[in-house]
């Protein structure tokens, strides 16, 4: 249950927790993929649709800012060459005992994913033959997945991301669709299947992104392989799922005088609170192009969460309620009572596509999260700039859990009235169920200890809800072209060597973590 809260009254909630659950190889059940019994599917129609694509090269061939730096962002990065030579293998495993060998699969996919976009716009086949022949090479040779509790976040993270990737190569001559399907259904989609069906007493045990990348990878291979039941599945765990990847749980505390809404992990860290932003943002973006608007789902209350996160993670403090779970395989009863301080400021692909739906499409204020994007698209200063993709934020998995490339692929001009009115592809929203764990009445004040002057006496920037109206309507109406002058004008300058400057609290971690249980 979502708990609507005031800065005079906030509840304390218990969130449901899980056990572990031990697997091993993933050899699953050889299926074909089913047909969609109602409407069919729309392909291209996972992260990008015909629409974007054609955006993104015709912008980049008229040379309009911001897609030319996202594009000279991805032309730089060394898996988007058409020189990358895929290393399939057999089997491949992340946690337990064996041979660690799932940063292979990653940069493949990242190599895979990145030239097949270079080709998307440029047309240059050479690209295309690399992404193919990577496709090719996995599916061909894979028999399983493995390791130990993570191998769910390996069959998650990589699985939607390799869908996606066969979603833009669909078509292609010589790319073995159906083989791929088969590789991705025998050997992913029944991990992500097991792991959101799991039976435990404690549902709470396992963080949102563990739920959500396992959803974003049962949506992926839906979509790939036309089968509307994997689709459906993810939706409908998005509203009614008993973990915390659910809509419910994964955002427990709603601030409505606020606008915020606090992010489940928010007690944990933040690399993992952004992580999990950009993983509900790729499930709405999904289904958003194939016509269920998930982003709007209980008062667009995923936009909250947005603001939440960006809010905390550009220096300013955020209310915080103490979160109260059962942990581990005996349930024991955890709670955090602040807000984490780990991986502040950060930088993570994640919010150009919550930014450009939000603002851009749908003419809603988004000041903390425009805040964001402008930071990283300003020019200068250490690693900011547009966003990149695997391999532009350090060699650990934490750097590939995104496909990134945000600036480029999900800029857009601001949308006429009529389109910001309307429902994606003329259908209804799906309403959210009002089910989830009740809280217990408890009483708990705004967290964000105060900060100590220890390091530079700098402030944080100006505070971007104060500007809400002004900016964040400045950035819709030029659709982000503008972008270097807002951000003067709000203030989102204060960066030494390449970080943001936050109070003392508020240090930023070099490169994402890894993700981890």
């Amino acid at each position: 249950m979502t708990h609507r809260i005031s800065r005079r009254s906030m509840l304390k909630a218990a969130g449901a927790a899980t056990g572990a659950v031990g697997v091993g190889i993933g050899t699953g059940v050889a299926a074909s993929p089913a047909t969609a019994a109602d409407k069919p599917f729309a392909h291209p129609g996972m992260l990008h649709t015909r629409a974007d694509l054609e955006r993104m090269a015709a912008k980049v061939k008229a040379g309009a800012a911001p897609y030319t730096a996202g594009f000279a962002k991805l032309t730089a990065n060394r898996h988007s060459q058409s020189t990358w030579r895929p290393n399939p293998q057999v089997i491949v495993a992340r946690g337990g005992s064996d041979v660690q060998n799932y940063p292979i699969l990653y940069n493949d996919i990242h190599a895979a994913y990145q030239n097949a976009l270079r080709w998307k716009i440029t047309g240059d086949t050479a690209h295309a033959d690399t992404a193919r022949d990577i496709c090719n090479a996995w599916s061909g040779t894979s028999k399983g997945i493995g390791g130990g509790t993570d191998v769910a976040l390996l069959a998650g993270i990589y699985g939607y991301q390799f869908a996606n990737v066969g979603e833009l190569m669909r078509g292609y001559p010589g790319f073995d669709l159906a083989r791929f399907q088969d590789m991705l259904v025998t050997y992913f989609y029944p991990m992500n299947h097991r792991f959101l069906n799991r039976e435990t007493n404690c549902w709470g045990h396992y963080w949102a992104n563990w739920d959500l990348c396992s959803m974003a990878s049962l949506m992926a291979i839906g979509i790939l392989c036309d089968d509307r039941a994997k689709f459906n599945e993810t939706v409908d765990y998005f509203h009614h799922g008993a973990g915390n990847g659910s809509l419910a749980n994964a955002i427990p505390y709603v601030y409505d005088d606020l606008g915020l809404a606090q992010w489940q992990e928010s007690g944990r860290d933040q690399a993992h609170s952004m992580m999990g932003i950009g993983l509900m943002g790729t499930i709405c973006e999904m289904a958003w192009n194939q016509g269920v608007d998930l982003y709007a789902a209980d008062d667009s209350k995923f936009r909250k969460a947005c603001e939440y996160v960006a809010r905390y993670n550009l220096g300013y403090d955020v209310p915080y309620t103490t979160y109260t779970w059962t942990n581990g395989a005996h349930c024991v009863p955890t709670e955090q009572t602040v807000i984490a301080e780990g991986g502040r400021g950060q930088e993570r692909p994640v919010w150009e596509r919550v930014y450009n739906h939000y603002a851009i499409r749908r003419g809603m204020a988004m000041p903390n999260t425009g805040a964001m994007v402008a930071r990283s698209r300003r020019k200068g200063g250490g690693d900011h700039g547009p966003e990149g993709g695997g391999g532009d934020y350090g060699p650990n998995s934490g750097g590939f859990d995104e496909l990134g490339f945000g600036t480029l692929a999900f800029t857009r001009d601001k949308a006429s009235a009529a389109e910001s009115a309307a429902t994606p592809s003329g259908s209804a929203p799906t309403p959210a169920a009002k089910t989830g764990s009740s809280g217990s009445s408890s009483s708990s004040g705004s967290s964000g200890s105060s900060g100590s002057s220890g390091d530079s006496a700098a402030e944080p920037p100006s505070d971007p809800s104060a500007q809400a109206g002004k900016s964040d309507g400045d950035l819709a109406a030029t659709g982000s072209s503008d972008l270097p002058l807002w951000t003067a004008a709000s203030g989102v300058t204060a960066l030494v060597g390449g970080l943001l400057l936050l109070r003392r609290r508020g240090r930023a971690a070099a490169t994402p973590s890894d993700t981890e249980e």
